[in-house]
């Protein structure tokens, strides 16, 4: 959603600002990016429950290794999502801020959970590298966020 969004916000801001079609491109890239990514989630959510049920050690750590792989894909999206509505909510139309600088804060949203999801499927393992990328992902899109969302 926060990709469409920043999309949206781009094209609005076509005439009067020669890059908005390459935040076009870019965003409807990470949108196409992302969009098979829930689905997998969700198979890889589903697999980690069954090898909690019914499977050993090492089967299980493989499950839960794939389910917060997915979640760090998403995080990285996100990050690149909030800085292109960063740049639109700077360099764009100003009637549609509200859109890119809400996309944003979407974005940033997306990777604080998806920063949490990874932390939740590697609590086991300790001193994994993901889990502080994700935070350090999440933190990017925050920062990002939070400059778009400074009043035009």
């Amino acid at each position: 959603m926060a990709a469409g969004l920043v999309a949206k916000a781009a094209r609005v801001s076509e005439e009067g600002w020669p890059e908005a079609a390459g935040v076009v491109a870019q965003a409807e890239s990470l949108r196409e990016r992302v969009a098979p990514l829930a689905q997998q989630d969700a198979e890889a959510y589903r697999a980690a429950l069954e090898a909690m049920r019914h499977a050993g050690d090492e089967e299980l750590a493989d499950a839960l290794d794939k389910a917060a792989e997915i979640p760090l894909e998403i995080a990285a999206v996100a990050v690149d999502v909030a800085a292109l509505g960063e740049l639109v909510a700077e360099r764009g139309n100003e009637s549609v801020h509200g859109e890119s600088s809400g996309a944003a804060a979407l974005a940033e949203a997306a990777a604080r959970i998806a920063a949490h999801l990874v932390e939740v499927n590697l609590t086991a393992v300790e001193g994994d590298g993901r889990v502080e990328r994700a935070r350090r992902l999440a933190a990017e899109a925050g920062d990002s966020a939070k400059r778009a969302l400074r009043p035009a």
